[in-house]
């Protein structure tokens, strides 16, 4: 599976109970980037898709059991360690600050190969990094 998370610095998903990843412009290349390939999320991340013009977002909850190795995952607040041998790219989207996180990414990126960083501005921030990762 191709794996998308966003996280802060210190690889925060998520911090006082708030995810990270609410950033329209994100939510747009997340989108473009599919390529109409399926991208599974949980319910709880469905919300920030909803009024997306795109027929290939499912939601379920037991997403990274049930998205294939050509298919998309999105992640904001689950944790990924049980999952990591399905994985076959990791798409972070970096937001270049710190909070106060109180759930984290829970891969270790020196076990991966970085093969492409591309800066772009979202609505939310102005630099957003998005990396891209594969085994």
């Amino acid at each position: 599976m191709i794996l998308i998370v966003c996280v802060d610095d210190g690889m925060g998903m998520m911090f006082n109970k708030r995810r990270v990843s609410r950033d329209e412009a994100v939510i747009k290349r997340i989108i473009e980037i599919s390529d109409n390939k399926s991208i599974w999320m949980s319910q709880y991340s469905y919300p920030l898709f909803e009024n997306a013009k795109t027929e290939n977002i499912v939601a379920d909850d037991s997403c990274l059991d049930k998205a294939s190795s050509d298919e998309y995952c999105f992640i904001e607040n689950l944790s990924v360690t049980n999952h990591k041998d399905k994985i076959d790219k990791i798409i972070l989207f970096r937001w270049n600050r710190s909070y106060p996180s109180d759930v984290k990414f829970d891969i270790d990126l020196n076990e991966w190969k970085l093969n492409s960083t591309e800066e772009f501005a979202g609505n939310s921030h102005e630099c957003i990094t998005m990396e891209v990762y594969s085994k």
